[in-house]
């Protein structure tokens, strides 16, 4: 866990399943992250609430670490 605190990371994540069929409350966690359509990227900072968001809805998007 301490890695994740460094300063300078960041996460490139990119939705790869569409929200149809999905809860409610992940098509809420998707939109909050910034997704406008499937297979869009966004780049945001790696701690822990972003990585609770990811893990809400690890089935519909891939996950890189960036330096």
């Amino acid at each position: 866990m301490a890695a994740n605190k460094e300063s300078g990371k960041k996460l490139k994540i990119t939705l790869v399943k569409s929200t149809i069929g999905a809860v409610p409350k992940q098509v809420a966690t998707v939109k909050s992250m910034g997704f406008k359509k499937l297979n869009s990227s966004v780049e945001l900072p790696d701690n822990s609430a972003t990585r609770g968001q990811i893990q809400q809805i690890r089935h519909l998007v891939k996950v890189e670490e960036l330096n």
